[in-house]
């Protein structure tokens, strides 16, 4: 009996003691409270009250980018109107009947001199996405590169400068012909407001072949710093035959571009059988019926005289625009 006691205390020594608990509990009139070990603990003295939400005005005005406008209808448009002056536009669609269009559409096509321009931006040489044939007296340089003077018009031309000067009752000394061969050529946002243009110049375009949009944006104010975010912009349809003239203001207060289309269209772009018509439209005297020019816009077109500017190395008069869109 005596040897299983002694051997109960000596299997007692080794038992191990009872773990420490981290913190104490202290009780006073029997409420039990726990004292956290590390004081500097989460939860640990006084919390701060959450901050209650404070409204404040933003800085910046908010704006809503306004809508693009579509302008389809013929007639005298006034877009704007500011210290540059009053900016108009005036759509004539249907100037060529279809079978006139289609007929100067194949012969342009075929019989003028087209080629591709090199330009320039901030140093590299680009092709132009686009052909071009420039007329006129003296040459014609935009995006740092220049197209030589060429007297040379073709007859076509000249009955088609006949017929347009009637109609805007002002008159034409150059052409530039851009031509788009499809959807993917194009001309990036731009102004004609090249000196050897003169001041206010007016610029009549006439389009052949398959339509394209023109996009018209008014120029920023200074303190936009460039930012056309918030600009009016205008999309113009540009469809076989139409004659569209701008003058006022616009190459001071407006940019206007020939995007790339999103799509090709379903005639695979182009308008003109291959034959082409076998006659050729009497142009002579041409004024669209139901179109013809109003008092009105030509007493501003006249406001606005061609201004001849001469230099020293050139006696001939600065171009007055008349620009020819052939798209297929």
């Amino acid at each position: 009996m005596s040897d299983k006691r002694q051997r109960a205390r000596v299997q007692g020594s080794w038992a191990k003691p009872p773990p420490r608990p981290s913190r104490a509990t202290v009780s006073n009139n029997q409420q039990t409270r726990h004292v956290d070990a590390d004081p500097d603990s989460w939860g640990s003295g006084p919390q701060k009250s959450p901050k209650t939400f404070e409204f404040h005005q933003p800085s910046k005005q908010v704006r809503d980018v306004p809508p693009v406008k579509v302008m389809e209808q013929a007639g005298i448009h006034e877009i704007s109107r500011g210290p540059s002056g009053v900016s108009r536009l005036r759509l004539l669609p249907g100037f060529l009947p279809p079978e006139e269009a289609d007929w100067m559409f194949s012969k342009l096509l075929a019989e003028l001199p087209w080629s591709q321009k090199t330009n320039y931006r901030q140093g590299d040489a680009y092709e132009e996405p686009r052909l071009t044939c420039w007329f006129g007296a003296l040459p014609y340089t935009y995006a740092r590169s220049t197209l030589a003077a060429n007297t040379q018009w073709h007859p076509s031309l000249s009955t088609l400068r006949a017929a347009v000067e009637q109609a805007c009752g002002c008159g034409f000394n150059s052409l530039l012909c851009n031509l788009y061969r499809d959807g993917h050529d194009s001309i990036g946002w731009h102004s004609d407001d090249e000196a050897s243009l003169g001041r206010r110049p007016t610029i009549a375009s006439l389009s052949l072949g398959d339509t394209r949009v023109f996009g018209v944006r008014k120029q920023p104010p200074p303190e936009e710093n460039g930012d056309y975010t918030y600009v009016e912009q205008i999309r113009v349809p540009l469809s076989h035959g139409t004659l569209l003239v701008m003058d006022g203001a616009m190459q001071d207060d407006w940019q206007y571009i020939v995007s790339v289309s999103p799509s090709p269209p379903a005639s695979g772009g182009e308008r003109v059988p291959r034959s082409g018509p076998t006659h050729q439209p009497d142009l002579q005297n041409h004024v669209p019926r139901a179109r013809r020019p109003q008092a009105g816009y030509q007493a501003a077109i006249h406001s606005q005289p061609t201004i001849n500017l001469r230099s020293e190395a050139s006696s001939a008069p600065a171009p007055t625009l008349l620009a020819l869109r052939v798209g297929v």
